[in-house]
């Protein structure tokens, strides 16, 4: 099996980290969701407390991973794009299908960014 090429595995990350950010965001709906049935809840369990205030520090947690993810999948479609032109300048060598693989991803990015700001 040939080795995977630059453009491949960049393709991949990419993916990746879109698939990650879109995680994260789940998470962060989750548990703002957790956090108002807690908080609506009432009654007098003696962790209710504690459970939100643990609640809330892990949904801060999440809200501060976003920033840099975002910022990781900016700098990972920048260089894909870069992979792109490179291989777009090596004419009919270039796999297109790669090519093509690389775009979409770069797409679905750039929809995520924009369905996420």
């Amino acid at each position: 099996m040939a080795p995977r090429s630059q453009l491949e595995i960049q393709t991949s990350s990419v993916t990746r980290l879109v698939k990650e950010e879109a995680s994260y965001h789940r998470e962060l709906e989750q548990q703002t969701q957790r956090i108002k049935k807690l908080e609506a809840g009432g009654g007098d369990d003696e962790n209710r407390e504690y459970i939100i205030k643990q609640e809330h520090l892990a949904l801060e947690e999440t809200k501060k991973v976003l920033p840099n993810l975002k910022q990781k999948i900016i700098e990972a479609v920048k260089k894909l794009e870069a992979l792109i032109a490179e291989e777009g300048q090596k004419g009919a060598e270039s796999n297109v299908q790669h090519i093509t693989a690389a775009k979409e991803a770069i797409a679905q990015a750039k929809t995520a960014e924009r369905e996420i700001s």
